[in-house]
């Protein structure tokens, strides 16, 4: 079933963060239980030296420079490095993490994703940690076309059978979406809505997949006749 919210197609990042938030939605839904380290690390950092900076600007404001100069020069100096510490993680530690979890198996999961500059693929690197320590990487490149509709609205479905056909620890939690995949079956069928038919009939575009197949020529009549009407 395709989401109320939609996005711009267009927009690589708009892309890319709306399929990064579905990860947690999903594995969260199959017991997976996740892990917000990463999450609380940063939080804990960028607030840190928020707060600092905040403190900073009270007691200046309230005991004056000349009385505060050697205080405000610590704090500069401890901001400084709080900052420093925030990018080193983000770009060391998370390097583009969107999920960390633990499978209903015991197996450890780290999902990490990204995009290339005007290359319409979302990229998904999935490093796999099993109880004896025997670790393994599995990588895959899909088109966002895969799980978006030409409306820019986001089908859950067939993201979820990418996942699960291309990681065994997630296709072992869920077996329905495998075996849809085997059997060459859609998932589930895309519902259109009068203002995507109305789009897709501007664009000469045929819609298959729906309840009845629906042309442009066609969607055309059905907005003349509610014109009518």
């Amino acid at each position: 079933m395709a989401s109320q919210e939609k996005i711009t197609v267009y927009n690589l990042a708009d892309l890319k963060n709306t399929t990064d938030d579905a990860i947690p939605n999903y594995l969260n839904s199959l017991r997976f239980h996740q892990s917000h380290r990463l999450t609380d690390v940063r939080l804990a950092l960028g607030y840190s030296a928020f707060f600092l900076a905040g403190a900073c600007f009270l007691w200046d404001y309230k005991f004056g420079f000349e009385l505060t100069k050697t205080y405000t020069a610590i704090a500069v100096a401890f901001y400084t490095l709080l900052n420093t510490a925030l990018t080193v993680w983000l770009l060391y530690v998370e390097r583009g993490t969107v999920y960390v979890g633990t499978a209903p198996g015991g197996e450890t999961v780290k999902i990490s994703t990204q995009t290339r500059k005007n290359v319409p693929n979302y990229e998904v690197t999935i490093e796999l940690s099993k109880k004896g320590g025997k670790k393994e990487t599995v990588k895959f490149s899909r088109a966002f076309t895969e799980w978006f509709d030409q409306a820019g609205h986001f089908v859950a479905a067939p993201f979820q059978s990418v996942l699960a056909t291309a990681v065994p620890v997630i296709g072992r939690a869920d077996p329905k979406r495998v075996a849809q995949a085997k059997r060459g079956e859609e998932p589930e069928a895309v519902t259109y809505t009068p203002e995507m038919l109305e789009m897709l009939a501007k664009a000469e575009v045929s819609v298959v997949g729906s309840a009845a197949e629906v042309t442009g020529a066609e969607a055309r009549e059905k907005k003349g006749k509610r014109r009518k009407a």
